[in-house]
């Protein structure tokens, strides 16, 4: 038939995410589900991308990049991490972290090869490789065992045991969506360990590096005999909350960045020109100025300003180490966190995500709904409002 569609996109059905966000819509919900800030970036970014438009900055910008905003990324890892990377052959920017992640999947594996990644798990890491004709090899972190002891855990014969010859690549993002664990040193180096050990380039997400609460953000790439085996994925979607702009990057070495730049050329070849000068303005500012310490501080605040308003509604609340998502267990009597989210959006008024859309096995997973706190005080207050009455309800 004229209209089958290839098997690699079969099992890719509407996301949970599209589906919440569009109840939350239709019921007038206060949505905490999907991942975006509801409030104003900082003016200065905005600023720089207006001058960059009357200055004419919109053509297609060179497929690697702008220069000036490889240089700034450069001047920020080198002033944060100690980690050097030559703005000219070890930076790609592309359309957000999304594009990053897909672009060094089809850079380094090939049909066949293996890919371990850790659940639960960002939900386009499946998808992808499939799409570059991976064979996924997910290993599943252990829940929480209390609200007092929220950090998910890491089994580490289990990851060992996950490792084989035909092992090509591990997807790692830390701080972790949906859970908000931050990797410890002990995880990363023995992540790091069996990366050299069976000769595996680890592809890892850190979008949400400068959101941590608890512990500190260490890059794989900063570990010894991992720079020349890490594609390290940024953006600046999050830190600078412009997530529409998908300004996103990858760095790595000559050779693995030659690779990612071959398959960027044919998915999007070059991303919105304007943005990216204004990126370059924000990441430069940001070095000389107390911009992440007060982006860390406010979103510190709303995470125990929600925290403290689920608690109230009678929520168990698992406290996330980093990025900007809380975990809460389903009340007595709910199984289904899937239907527990729905009910939630349209009887109650409070658009949240169910746990198990980022399991590719939803059965194995532990029943919560996830939370985003990158909300104005106006919206939270409003959420928690909502959700005490429905407390008040049972």
């Amino acid at each position: 038939m004229s209209d089958r569609m290839a098997q690699r996109v079969q099992s890719f059905g509407t996301s949970i995410f599209t589906e919440i966000s569009a109840l939350a819509v239709q019921h007038q919900a206060v949505n905490l589900g999907q991942g975006f800030p509801d409030f104003a970036g900082p003016a200065l970014i905005k600023e720089a991308a207006i001058k960059a438009i009357q200055a004419d900055q919109n053509q297609y910008a060179p497929s690697p990049g702008l220069l000036l905003l490889r240089e700034a990324i450069s001047q920020s890892y080198a002033h944060s991490y100690g980690l050097n990377y030559d703005p000219q052959t070890e930076i790609t920017i592309t359309s957000g972290a999304t594009e990053a992640l897909i672009a060094a999947m089809l850079s380094v594996v090939d049909p066949g090869d293996e890919v371990i990644f850790f659940e639960p798990a960002y939900d386009a890491y499946l998808p992808d490789i499939i799409m570059a004709g991976g064979q996924p090899r997910p290993v599943r972190l252990r829940p929480p065992s209390s609200p007092a002891e929220p950090r998910w855990r890491l089994d580490a014969d289990e990851l060992r045991a996950t490792f084989g010859p035909r092992t090509r690549a591990l997807v790692l993002n830390s701080p972790q969506n949906p859970t908000g664990k931050v990797f410890a040193r002990d995880e990363l180096e023995l992540i790091a360990q069996l990366c050299q050990k069976h000769d595996v380039i680890a592809i890892t997400d850190e979008v949400y590096d400068r959101l941590v609460f608890q512990g500190e953000h260490i890059p794989l790439a900063s570990l010894p005999g991992m720079r020349d085996r890490t594609i390290t994925i940024n953006s600046t979607g999050k830190t600078f909350s412009v997530t529409g702009w998908k300004i996103g990057y990858a760095l790595t070495t000559p050779a693995l960045t030659d690779a990612v730049r071959r398959s960027h050329q044919f998915i999007t070849f070059a991303t919105s020109t304007p943005f990216q000068a204004a990126a370059a303005a924000a990441l430069s500012d940001a070095v000389n100025s107390s911009y992440y310490a007060d982006l860390r501080h406010f979103y510190g605040e709303q995470r125990t300003r929600l925290q403290q308003g689920l608690q109230k509604a009678g929520f168990e609340v698992y406290m996330p180490q980093g990025s900007y998502f809380m975990l809460a267990a389903l009340p007595a009597g709910w199984n289904d966190d899937a239907a527990f989210c729905r009910y939630l959006t349209t009887e109650i008024g409070v658009a949240a995500i169910p746990l198990s859309v980022f399991y590719s096995d939803p059965g194995q997973a532990t029943h919560f709904a996830r939370f985003c706190f990158a909300k104005s005080t106006a919206t939270i207050n409003a959420a928690v409002e909502r959700l005490v009455g429905m407390q008040r309800q049972r």
